[in-house]
């Protein structure tokens, strides 16, 4: 997504505010809670930061030793609106660059997306490298190809994930695997039927440059139902076989 401006600005203004934004970030901290308990003194890394929302929400729990980078100018300075610790850093270049701080901790976020397949298992040892011995590997990400719509051409997503795409290289980045689920299976239909609209409009003419992302807010009772329903699911069925999100969890090997 990196010089996309208009759609930095966009996350920057809802990403606080937009149900599926605030029950990602419910997720993160829930699996931060499991594994550490009440310690606010754990340190994080947000990998691909955007525009800081979960820094920022995180930072609002009371966690207090919190590091983001993202490649993109535009997501950096929003950070720093916000007053984060976040630097400018391309994940590709992860590679060069020592891994000098441990964290207890590493958050991957909707990235996956944006690197080529050749490159994702070295990112994901690069990530892991990065973790103390036993430490938490948290990512999101887009899943599931029927989902594919004008999101995905507005945001510049290259591909989408299933469980069998992810799984197999987190034991040679010497994660152990761990939470492995995809979610918004009850909002999955309505979100299945905008998305094969939006390929419907794109097979009538509408062309990729007048794509529209699905960031915006919806009006209040919408956006608050949205947000309870996908917060149900989450307490009632921690699992769900299908959702247009993939979301991972692994521990770093010690030894």
């Amino acid at each position: 997504m990196i010089g996309l401006t208009d759609e930095y600005e966009k996350m920057f203004q809802v990403e606080r505010k937009l149900w599926w934004y605030r029950q990602l970030h419910e997720r993160v901290a829930d699996v931060l809670i499991r594994r550490f308990g009440n310690r606010r003194d754990i340190r994080i890394l947000d990998a691909g930061c955007g525009t800081g929302g979960l820094l920022s929400y995180l930072h609002e729990r009371g966690y207090t030793s919190l590091t983001g980078i993202d490649g993109s100018p535009d997501a950096v300075a929003f950070c720093h609106e916000r007053n984060l610790n976040v630097s400018l850093m391309n994940l590709n270049d992860l590679a060069g660059q020592p891994a000098a701080n441990l964290y207890d901790a590493v958050i991957c976020n909707d990235v996956f997306c944006y690197i080529a397949p050749a490159g994702l298992p070295s990112l994901l040892i690069q990530l892991a490298r990065r973790l103390e011995p036993g430490g938490m590997f948290i990512s999101n990400n887009n899943a599931f190809d029927v989902f594919r719509g004008q999101h995905d051409l507005a945001v510049g997503s290259e591909r989408r994930f299933v469980r069998a795409d992810l799984e197999p290289l987190f034991p040679g980045a010497g994660l152990r695997l761990g939470q492995s689920t995809y979610w918004s299976l009850v909002l999955s239909v309505p979100i299945l039927l905008v998305r094969l609209w939006q390929r419907l409009q794109l097979r009538l003419g509408r062309t990729p440059d007048a794509a529209q992302s699905d960031v915006y807010l919806p009006t209040h009772w919408v956006n608050e139902t949205l947000y309870h329903v996908a917060r149900v699911e989450n307490r009632l069925l921690p699992r769900t076989p299908f959702g247009s999100s993939l979301f991972l969890t692994g521990e770093r090997i010690t030894g």
